[in-house]
């Protein structure tokens, strides 16, 4: 490790919308802050090829095109953004203590963590292989481009029931790829699952291959409990089996729910570490959006100024 220890007043870990946001308010009052990008540059955006729904595109945006747009604006007002990972954190006592790579010590007065979630992928080469032409998580950010198309949804919980209903009123059907022989989602939303005329529920199904072509999905190869094997035709398949907040390495001195996500206070980025805030999608199991991700970067950097500037 290098013997030379750095200082900063705000340290932000994490590059999606989030950690790009603070680190365009933080400059803009004069704080310096130093920004590490972490394995992922730009963040979940980056897998994603067109966004419609973020305010200010109106003929829509690539994800990394936009994420390199907020990126550009956080270094026009002096942000000092770096490549790098996290490996260590002491929030033990400020100022706190980050090693970057192994290799560097940064002492920050603030932390705000923007780490994000990654969602959960079935493992398959297949799948990997049409992220972002037709294999999506998030039916909210992608669903518009296959309108009057068939999707399948994969997962039973209540995410993947939400998902269903949300396409069913888009595409012109939706299959749901249920493992099990029965729902894991609440009573309510089951309900409207079976009550609703576009989507089908392919029972103890499990996915095998996605099949397509340069131009994207084409289908998806499944195989029922007992052996056999079909191939349904889709353009779309959206995962909804979860989503992993990347809060490992600040634990256990920050604290998570049960999931995992990190825990701030009331409508605030405070986590329960004075001097320590959280935003995007690490703290937000409910919206995984965009546009929240950046308001909740806004709100760290808020935040983290007003912590700076309080008599101690």
């Amino acid at each position: 490790m290098s013997t030379e220890v750095e200082k900063t007043a705000c340290l932000i870990i994490g590059s999606g919308p989030a950690g790009y946001t603070a680190a365009i308010y933080l400059s803009r009052a004069n704080l310096k802050p130093v920004l590490y990008e972490g394995t992922a540059p730009g963040g979940q955006l980056t897998t994603t090829t067109d966004v419609e729904n973020f305010p200010g595109y109106p003929n829509g945006v690539s994800g990394t095109a936009m994420m390199e747009d907020i990126k550009a604006q956080a270094e026009r007002f002096g942000a000092d953004i770096r490549h790098g990972m996290a490996t260590r954190a002491d929030l033990s006592q400020r100022p706190f203590k980050i090693t970057i790579d192994d290799t560097h010590l940064i002492e920050a007065d603030t932390l705000i963590i923007a780490t994000g979630a990654t969602a959960r992928y079935l493992g398959l080469e297949s799948e990997q292989r049409f992220r972002g032409q037709g294999v999506s998580a998030c039916a909210t950010c992608d669903g518009f481009f296959y309108r009057n198309r068939d999707v399948a949804v994969i997962g039973g919980g209540d995410t993947a029931c939400e998902e269903a209903v949300y396409l069913a009123g888009i595409c012109r059907k939706v299959y749901m790829i249920v493992r099990r022989n029965v729902l894991r989602a609440s009573k309510t939303m089951q309900k409207r699952v079976m009550s609703n005329p576009n989507i089908e529920i392919l029972w103890e199904h499990q996915p095998q291959e996605v099949v397509g072509d340069d131009n994207g999905v084409t289908g998806l190869r499944l195989r029922h409990k007992s052996g056999s094997e079909t191939t349904i035709d889709i353009h779309g398949l959206f995962l909804a089996i979860g989503h992993h907040p990347n809060s490992e390495l600040f634990k256990p001195a920050v604290a998570t729910d049960e999931q995992g996500y990190i825990v701030t206070q009331g409508k605030t980025s405070h986590t329960n570490v004075p001097g320590v805030f959280a935003a995007g999608d690490v703290q937000d199991p409910a919206y995984k959006q965009a546009i929240t991700a950046a308001a909740s970067g806004c709100m760290a950097a808020i935040d983290a100024e007003r912590f700076l500037s309080a008599p101690e």
